[in-house]
């Protein structure tokens, strides 16, 4: 899967703003290729878990299909440890074959290096998926 560097960029900084919970949005693209990341509110209490906005969610995949986009998935943050997916992941992951990015802040202030993992769902484990960088949309 293909990824615009800026893409990876706004979900990076969406997860250093949302510190210390986990801030959570959808993948938005076509075929092999990430384009957006559209932000959704988090309804969690729990700061080390997350809920996206059910009416949030529902809208940007209106208005994705209505720009000839599809959603490829979901990311979220991991503010205190790597990005894999956890235990909590994987028992609250429910759609299959969607791509689940996670990017972690741990270790890194505002300015610095963070990391990021994508995979997807399949028969309830996640696999890992291949992410490339591109200076532009693919």
């Amino acid at each position: 899967m293909f990824i615009p560097e800026a893409t990876l960029d706004r979900i990076l900084a969406h997860a250093r703003q949302a510190l210390p919970a986990e801030c959570c949005g959808l993948l938005v693209g076509q075929g092999e290729a990430i384009l957006e990341a559209v932000p959704i509110r988090n309804l969690a209490d729990d700061p080390g878990r997350y809920l996206l906005d059910p009416k949030e969610h529902i809208e940007a995949r209106r208005t994705a299909r209505e720009r000839g986009l599809t959603v490829l998935g979901f990311y979220h943050s991991h503010p205190r440890s790597a990005p894999e997916p956890s235990p909590t992941d994987l028992a609250e992951a429910s759609y299959p074959d969607h791509l689940y990015l996670i990017v972690s802040v741990w270790g890194s202030d505002v300015a610095g290096a963070a990391d990021a993992r994508l995979f997807t769902l399949t028969a309830k484990q996640f696999v890992p998926v291949p992410l490339v960088i591109v200076d532009d949309e693919p």
